[in-house]
């Protein structure tokens, strides 16, 4: 964080659950390659989680084993800020401020709250419906520049610059509109037994999904049993989902362009390509495995990081806020 001339790049991981091989490929491998060219703000959307009901005594698991996690991917806290998102109150106080320039319309045409309802009906809670207030605090209460953003999170962002224009209109420059950072490399990686959905945690056929911590044997008989075509030529193509997903993480974590993966395995079936993308992600994620394990036998470590961070987090954003609330007239 000391290049003042570098741009801010910020983004929030909920850690709903164990992390799952489609966070990695899609956001956290970025995020450790950003360090190296923005001002990076990470943190853990812990608030965010809370709209599903959470059984306490595993949130706190989940929360420690993410940051762990993350740690271990690669994010370095000297060259990184990496804060627990409940341990800044800034972020619920802008969110309450920002909830009152936000209008009822603009959430409810957002597409995650309906399918959320849809698949949580018994617990359609207001939470639900205006959390892309409090994303929008997240973003906004730092300053960021740009936020890297997947397609399911597109939406979130220009309400977010919205609400930001909106709110400077009123009065100006307390809020710098972000923009969208699209990495040049990641995957959009979907599930191994339904290509057709994104890889997710909540996944109720557990060989779709890959977790960052399963050992080597789980991940191969994942891969193995991963889905495909009958064609069985190893092709990126319409139609060929299942395949184009392999390939696709194949080449993001080997950096090899679908063009030479599909060159090297030309005339071998798919049971030979399924080996080597599960090989290739069992050494790839044996050094994070046992960086993780590492660290969370170390939880005095761990308390340090995230501590010294949320003090950092909460300083900077108090800047912000301050702003945003004596513009509107609170007495300060």
């Amino acid at each position: 964080m000391e290049n003042e001339k570098r741009k801010i790049a910020l983004s929030l991981i909920q850690p709903s659950g164990t992390i799952t091989l489609g966070n990695y490929l899609g956001a956290l491998k970025n995020w450790v390659d950003m360090q190296e060219k923005f001002d990076c703000i990470f943190a853990l959307a812990d608030l965010h989680t809370i709209t599903v009901r959470q059984e306490p005594a595993k949130m706190r698991k989940n929360i420690l084993d993410a940051y762990a996690s993350i740690l271990a991917c690669g994010i370095d806290v000297e060259k990184s800020l990496f804060f627990i998102q409940s341990h800044v109150h800034t972020h619920a106080e802008l969110a309450w401020i920002l909830n009152c320039y936000t209008q009822f319309g603009e959430l409810s045409r957002m597409t995650q709250f309906k399918d959320k309802s849809a698949k949580h009906a018994d617990n359609i809670n207001a939470g639900l419906f205006t959390y892309p207030a409090l994303m929008a605090a997240d973003i906004l209460l730092y300053q960021a520049d740009l936020v890297p953003v997947g397609a399911d999170q597109v939406q979130h962002l220009e309400l977010t610059r919205d609400i930001a224009n909106r709110f400077n209109g009123l009065y100006p420059n307390v809020f710098k509109v972000p923009e969208a950072y699209v990495p040049k490399t990641g995957a959009r990686v979907m599930s191994l037994q339904d290509p057709t959905r994104k890889m997710s945690k909540s996944d109720e056929n557990v060989n779709g999904c890959v977790h960052l911590l399963d050992d080597a044997d789980t991940i191969m008989r994942k891969f193995k049993r991963a889905v495909t075509d009958s064609e069985a030529v190893v092709r990126y193509a319409e139609g060929k989902d299942g395949i184009n997903n392999l390939i696709d993480i194949y080449s993001t974590i080997t950096g090899l362009s679908r063009e030479q993966i599909e060159k090297d395995f030309d005339g071998k079936g798919y049971g030979d390509f399924k080996a080597a993308v599960g090989e290739a992600v069992v050494e790839h994620l044996k050094p994070i495995r046992a960086e993780y394990e590492k660290l969370i036998k170390d939880k005095a470590y761990l308390e340090e990081c995230y501590r010294k961070a949320d003090d950092i987090a909460l300083r900077i954003s108090q800047r912000t806020l301050s702003k945003a609330k004596k513009k509107i007239g609170f007495i300060l």
